[in-house]
């Protein structure tokens, strides 16, 4: 697409160099705009230990607020006022906020104020997130304001088809599909690391079962246990173990509940690819995600992915081909998938290479002009270019 540069602002509560899926796509959507030839502005929480930043005018640091249970993780809190002064110094064409928290609804409001476009992303699953702690009241109303924010933006991105039929089924409305990509360079079989295995106790031959991810309760991680078990259980002639990468407040009960496993915590860019690389099979049971990035890191990197038929799994594993699936919340059914993978050493071998194949061809590029066009279409909106409030924000 050729199109004029814009100066466009993304408003999240994490960015990188923070560890999650959101902070990792909202950093190859800036990056990539940028190549595109855009000017780029970011808002968002000082992070632990940064210095205040002053006359920056591709970043807006705002106070943060912990996030109760999930150190790292925080609230970004600025007033609308703030956002005003600054945004009429220096005014956006156009606003992708990425966070449903205080900070994106002071940007909504000001972007109200200013006539700016808003495009919103659904880039977390908060009411089913609530529901996994036993919220269920608390997740009701999370839904109702999700629901009354993102009507308020032109549209709202969402990252899988599945999580677009539930949307629309809680009367979400204007949602359109931008998928995930992945660095095929980056995640890459050949970055295996034989001395990495063999700090984990294993051989060449040896099979490496690899989880990736936040540890924590909405992750679903009470199926590694039985998962692994049973397939040490169906395969007694194989030497295998479990190796988690990531943290998160369930890490300490995770080490009680599977003393044979391999913590590694938080990795990242060269390190965490090796880990990836290093590993056979990778289990991913979490039923709460919106899409899941490290389905096609792990798959980029040549692993055997076992999975629920949902979000990043759903739309880029072929069962028995690149992958195995199992339906929503069928524990039995995850666990015979994964021994099925191990039944013929022909097979994991097939399904990965198959893996591999269908990743590298999930790039970003493709992704980042297709999120260009949402946000030039956002801009055309009616009232939009003379400054004025958009029908869609006039509701606000």
């Amino acid at each position: 697409m050729n199109t004029a540069a814009l100066r466009i602002t993304l408003v999240s509560e994490t960015f990188p160099p923070e560890i999650n899926g959101v902070a990792n796509t909202l950093g190859r959507l800036g990056e990539g705009l940028r190549q595109r030839g855009h000017e780029v502005e970011v808002v968002r929480p000082r992070q632990a230990g940064e210095a205040p930043v002053h006359n920056d005018p591709h970043l807006m640091l705002c106070r943060g607020w912990a996030l109760p249970g999930y150190p790292g993780l925080q609230w970004g809190e600025v007033s609308m006022h703030t956002l005003l002064r600054r945004w009429r110094r220096q005014r956006p064409d156009v606003l992708y906020i990425a966070t449903e928290g205080p900070l994106g609804l002071s940007a909504l409001r000001a972007a109200k104020r200013l006539g700016i476009a808003v495009v919103s992303g659904f880039h977390t699953n908060f009411p089913q997130y609530s529901g996994q702690y036993g919220l269920g009241l608390l997740a009701r109303l999370l839904t109702h304001y999700l629901r009354w924010f993102h009507r308020r933006t032109a549209i709202t991105l969402v990252p899988s088809l599945s999580q677009r039929l539930e949307l629309e089924r809680r009367g979400f409305e204007r949602l359109e599909l931008l998928a995930r990509g992945v660095d095929a360079c980056l995640f890459n079989p050949a970055r295996r690391n034989q001395a990495l295995r063999e700090s984990w106790g294993l051989g060449p031959d040896d099979i490496a079962v690899l989880h990736v991810g936040r540890l924590a309760v909405e992750k679903n991680l009470g199926l590694l246990r039985p998962c692994v078990e049973a397939l040490q259980k169906t395969y007694p002639q194989k030497r295998l173990r479990l190796i988690l990468v990531g943290d998160g407040p369930q890490r300490a009960a995770l080490q009680q509940q599977i003393p044979d496993a391999m913590f590694c915590g938080a990795q990242r860019g060269e390190v965490l690819a090796e880990h990836y690389a290093s590993g056979d099979l990778f289990l991913f049971p979490s039923l709460t995600e919106t899409f899941g990035n490290v389905v096609l890191e792990a798959m980029a990197s040549g692993l055997a992915v076992v999975a629920y038929d949902e979000a990043a799994a759903a739309q880029h594993i072929r069962h028995g081909h690149s992958g195995v699936l199992a339906m929503p919340g069928d524990q039995a059914g995850f666990v015979d998938a994964a021994c099925w993978l191990l039944e013929e050493e022909e097979t994991l071998r097939r399904v990965r290479l198959n893996a591999r194949q269908h990743a590298s061809r999930q790039g970003w590029p493709a992704i980042v002009e297709e999120f260009e066009g949402y946000l030039c279409n956002a801009c055309r909106q009616p009232g939009v270019a003379a400054g004025r409030s958009a029908p869609f924000l006039q509701r606000l």
